[in-house]
């Protein structure tokens, strides 16, 4: 590897951790920047991951010190996570995922407008509409297995669920989702390196901007608090929907 190969990634991978700690939607960044460094398709999908759980793992910390993440409310949801990310990634090594190819985009594309026309969704906490027991197995096992499965926009989903399901503030949703997508990438993190399909090399030179732009993410989100992450939310998003329906278009 050249320092004209390993820079660039390096930049991508702090690109896409202050993105992925604020939004979600860091691939966006980094899986293009990895295809474009001439890995093949499997094994970008699988340093992708490796670099991008460091990046979240990092978001977490922050969040976790910054006292954000109620480790009692969340424990129970990152169990059943695990374990239906875990046949998430088993399930897509069976079957194709074409099809959630065509309905992710404009389920995103329906979560962005409707961010945009509720200006005050996720500011202050709200009424839960379910228990803690009934959020961890409907959303772990929906979510966690989509995320294993296929992956855009989990964070998205997860974060709606959070303030529409359990009622949190969006600051606070962001830090619930970050430990769940946490969850999720150690899932199918540990597929891919059970197949051999992660450059680590490259992972390496990612992960030291990761760890950077996770960091410096969390600590923009955290000061700034919900306004700050709405704006950028719904900009990740419209720019997710708009890249899975030209990819949808490019492959026509």
């Amino acid at each position: 590897m050249t320092w004209e190969i390993i820079a660039p990634l390096f930049f991508a991978g702090l690109s896409a951790g202050f993105i992925d700690a604020i939004a979600g939607g860091g691939g966006l960044i980094s899986v293009p920047a990895l295809l474009a460094a001439g890995l093949p398709p499997q094994m970008a999908l699988g340093t992708n991951k490796m670099q991008s759980t460091w990046g979240t793992l990092m978001a977490v910390r922050k969040y976790a010190k910054a006292g954000l993440v109620s480790w009692p409310q969340v424990r129970l949801t990152v169990l059943v996570t695990l374990v239906f990310a875990c046949l998430g990634t088993w399930t897509v090594t069976q079957v194709s995922s074409e099809m959630l190819k065509k309905i992710v985009p404009w389920m995103l594309l329906g979560i962005a407008v409707y961010v945009l026309l509720s200006p005050g969704l996720g500011k202050t906490a709200a009424k839960a509409r379910l228990g803690l027991v009934t959020f961890a197995c409907l959303a772990g096992s929906v979510l966690g297995f989509y995320d294993g499965f296929f992956g855009p926009g989990a964070g998205t989903f997860w974060t709606m669920a959070c303030i529409s399901l359990l009622g949190l503030e969006l600051t606070r949703a962001t830090a619930f989702t970050k430990v769940v997508n946490l969850t999720s990438n150690l899932a199918s993190l540990l597929v891919f390196v059970m197949a051999d399909r992660i450059h680590y090399p490259i992972a390496a030179a990612m992960i030291a901007g990761q760890l950077i732009g996770g960091r410096l993410g969390a600590g923009m989100a955290i000061k700034h608090g919900a306004g700050f992450i709405r704006v950028v939310f719904i900009t990740v998003v419209f720019a997710m929907v708009t890249k899975l329906l030209w990819d949808q278009l490019a492959a026509a």
